[in-house]
């Protein structure tokens, strides 16, 4: 009874706080630096609430709920490797595109240069080509007229020669029918054709006496009379008609006994006797 009566007026709990606050007091004053100047005390200001006993036993203590933590937000990856990676990548990419793109301009300047030095080489070679064929035609059209000069020589030596031989056959001719002439064989040459034309002639009534008709006829080798035409005649076109029928009746002509007094182109004076 006794025990429970001390405790009804919390002895127990007193004397207890009250030897805590005395060890506390006890370790402060040893644990003081008497070194340093002593400040004023300033009086602690202690904020409590008074709390009754029936309130210990009757009202159940008040548990503030505690708000449940948040959940931690999951750790972004960490990516960055990749992103160097994908950097590094992108710019090898970057840098072979650049590479690639200076290769090709080199390509380019180069075949264009290939291109330059081909046209180059192929204008010297169509110089030199077109210079050779020049050359080439020079010397042939040199040749050609070199060729002709040595032509129009020989043709000139031959016509000289030939024009010598045919003087000396003229001369020789001429000296042959001279001498002929002397010896009467053109007159008897002339007489024969004069019988032949007029025995072949059929005088007409229109002919007069006295009737003379120069005569040109044109012979080949044997006598045989090609053409007849009347140079001049007395006569009217029935006298002239009729003595060219007696011409080519007349064919082939008598031949001379000397053969150097044969002409193709004979001409001679047609007299008929009445």
């Amino acid at each position: 009874m006794h025990l429970r009566m001390r405790n009804d007026f919390n002895i127990i709990p007193m004397s207890l706080a009250i030897i805590l606050h005395a060890g506390i007091l006890a370790a402060m004053i040893f644990a003081y630096d008497w070194s340093q100047p002593v400040l004023p005390q300033v009086p602690l200001a202690i904020k409590g609430t008074l709390v009754l006993e029936e309130d210990l036993y009757t009202a159940p203590p008040v548990i503030e709920e505690v708000p449940a933590p948040e959940p931690e937000p999951e750790p972004e990856p960490d990516n960055s490797e990749q992103l160097r990676v994908e950097a590094e990548e992108q710019k090898r990419l970057e840098d072979l595109r650049v590479e690639r793109a200076r290769i090709a301009r080199e390509d380019e300047a180069q075949r264009q240069r290939k291109a330059e030095a081909d046209r180059e080489r192929k204008k010297r070679e169509e110089a030199e080509t077109e210079r050779r064929r020049q050359e080439a035609e020079r010397k042939r059209l040199e040749d050609v007229e070199k060729q002709r000069a040595e032509n129009e020589r020989r043709r000139k030596e031959a016509e000289e020669a030939e024009e010598q031989r045919q003087r000396a056959v003229e001369i020789e001719a001429e000296q042959d029918r001279l001498d002929a002439m002397n010896a009467g064989a053109l007159a008897r040459y002339q007489y024969a054709l004069q019988q032949k034309i007029e025995r072949n002639w059929v005088q007409p009534a229109s002919a007069q006496p006295g009737l003379s008709c120069t005569v040109s006829v044109r012979q080949l080798a044997g006598g045989e009379v090609v053409s007849v035409v009347i140079e001049s005649c007395n006569g009217d076109d029935a006298v002239r008609r009729s003595v060219e029928a007696a011409v080519y009746r007349a064919s082939p002509l008598p031949e001379p006994e000397d053969p150097s007094l044969f002409e193709r182109n004979l001409r001679f004076i047609f007299e008929p006797t009445q």
